[in-house]
């Protein structure tokens, strides 16, 4: 019997790699692309541009995939103040050419699209539910908000099999610098080295709801295999932590980081910060069974470790 075949758009990111691996050893055969064209170990990478159709077609109809993760996306919410066309084109445009490729070649694969928390704004009650009204107010939670909409359209249409996760803070070892968890440990890090003498932060009273990436990727191959097409589900750990516990904990674990100077940087400070985001999972976790394995005191440990072989 032949393995399953897995498609993964924006292969190359800190999410795809994480799941190529979970993919290939839950057995499916593991394909990807990525608009640079970036070598994944363990997956074949094509080049391609989730804002050009006829790539995406071209993929979607050699590879012919059972499962399809649509990770492609423009993932910081501040690079979206600053281009917020591009995130509404990547996000929305990039849907439409996955979803319309894929009926247009004749298949019905399972597919995830990978939405996020940031589409419910400032919540009226925590923890929030997938029935919590949604109202955005960044570029970049209005551009998932209308990614939402195309994708249950080609559900409710042309019965693309298609499941969408709300998808909270996720972090985890390789995560770039320019998401605080790794930024912090990055700069913890360089304090053990003696590069710097002072962490700069933002906002530290800000609560988040954390998932490592490895638990998240396992929630996203459950997601198409319990999860039901048409349904929306919060993919998060349902516990809040704030700026300040994540940066005490990593000091905690480096005796040498202990001396550095804690300085704020006002810039780093949004007045459109949500003060707290915690989902609720009881859906996610009645149709698939999933909850998350690992400590988020464990997932801080290893990302100091990952920056302390980097740099």
């Amino acid at each position: 019997m032949n393995a399953q075949k897995a498609l993964i758009t924006g292969v190359s990111g800190f999410v795809g790699p994480y799941l190529v691996r979970h993919l290939m050893a839950s057995g499916f055969e593991v394909f990807g692309c990525d608009r640079k064209g970036s070598a994944v170990d363990g997956c074949v990478v094509d080049k391609c541009d989730v804002m050009d159709y006829d790539s995406v077609f071209s993929v979607v109809k050699r590879v012919r995939p059972d499962f399809v993760f649509h990770l492609a996306g423009q993932s910081s919410v501040e690079r979206s103040w600053k281009e917020p066309e591009l995130t509404r084109t990547v996000h929305v445009i990039g849907a439409k050419n996955l979803l319309g490729a894929v009926a247009a070649a004749g298949l019905n694969p399972k597919i995830l699209i990978v939405s996020s928390a940031e589409v419910y704004g400032i919540p009226e009650k925590l923890p929030i539910t997938e029935d919590h009204p949604l109202r955005p107010i960044t570029p970049y939670g209005e551009s998932r908000v209308e990614q939402e909409k195309v994708a249950l359209s080609y559900f409710r249409s042309k019965g693309v099999r298609l499941v969408i996760s709300r998808s909270f803070n996720q972090t985890g070892p390789g995560q770039p610098s320019a998401f605080v968890c790794s930024d912090f440990a990055r700069q913890v890090v360089e304090a053990e080295h003696g590069i710097r003498k002072e962490i700069v932060v933002g906002n530290l009273d800000i609560r988040r709801d954390f998932t490592d990436v490895r638990d998240a990727v396992g929630a996203y191959l459950l997601a198409l295999q319990k999860g039901k097409p048409g349904e929306i589900y919060n993919v998060c750990s349902g516990s809040s932590y704030s700026m300040r516990y994540v940066l005490d904990t990593l000091i905690s674990f480096s005796a040498k980081a202990k001396s550095a100077r804690i300085v704020k940087d006002v810039s780093k400070t949004r007045k459109t910060d949500i003060p707290e985001l915690v989902g609720d999972n009881a859906k996610f976790r009645k149709a698939t069974g999933w909850k998350p394995s690992i400590k988020f005191e464990t997932t801080l440990s290893e990302m100091l470790d990952y920056w302390r072989r980097s740099l």
